[in-house]
């Protein structure tokens, strides 16, 4: 069933410029491998500890992304291997990143996390906060880190229109800051509940875990 739904996934994502990641955070190793077997390679995860556990037990050439709130005293944890780190909402975790990457000669690549979403409980920067890390002198000073796109959640809503607005809103600024000379790549957006709305939007990357895996579990 996993890699049936991962093809149908991926048979929407044809003629567009979206990618998938599997979000794997609390599933067990033999769901992951199931989609590994079948040819997939990109899987999400939210804890660093859990993201550690798998990298050591799993096959060496799957692509990691780091998806959740990163903090950074955990950093050095994940430095040595992982793809692409997509929550980075402060200078401060951009420095601890970039002197990890380069205690293991290595160049790091992030995606600046932007608050787009009406809820509290969500993270990020606001645009405004982007622009001047981005023209701020102690990021310029950064080495071992290469910023190339943004990420963002949506409000958790079902009321598509504003999550498209705030999708689309994401994507202009993206575009915004590619007008300035930025040249990113990479635009986070999406989950099991809007990828759709994501990929409409102009998503590079979508985050899909229930969709794929099934919903989860919980201890009671």
């Amino acid at each position: 069933m996993i890699s049936q739904n991962i093809q149908t996934i991926e048979k929407q994502l044809i003629g567009t410029k979206t990618k998938l990641i599997a979000v794997s955070k609390t599933k067990p190793n033999e769901l992951i491998l199931e989609a590994y077997q079948s040819g997939f390679k990109r899987f999400g995860e939210n804890y660093v500890q859990e993201l550690v556990d798998k990298y050591q037990q799993l096959p060496k050439d799957i692509e990691w992304h780091f998806i959740g709130h990163l903090q950074s005293n955990k950093v050095k944890f994940i430095a040595s291997f992982v793809q692409l780190i997509h929550g980075v909402d402060s200078l401060k975790l951009l420095q601890e990143i970039d002197k990890q990457a380069k205690k293991n000669e290595r160049i790091i690549d992030c995606l600046l996390q932007v608050y787009i979403a009406q809820e509290d409980s969500k993270m990020g920067m606001t645009e405004t906060e982007i622009q001047e890390l981005l023209t701020s002198p102690l990021f310029k000073t950064l080495q071992n880190i290469r910023i190339v796109g943004l990420m963002g959640m949506a409000s958790f809503t079902d009321n598509e229109m504003q999550i498209k607005r705030e999708f689309v809103g994401l994507k202009i600024f993206f575009d915004k800051l590619n007008t300035q000379g930025y040249q990113l790549q990479e635009l986070s957006m999406g989950m099991s509940g809007d990828y759709h709305t994501a990929i409409q939007a102009g998503s590079t990357l979508i985050r899909v875990g229930s969709a794929i895996f099934g919903n989860r579990k919980y201890n009671a």
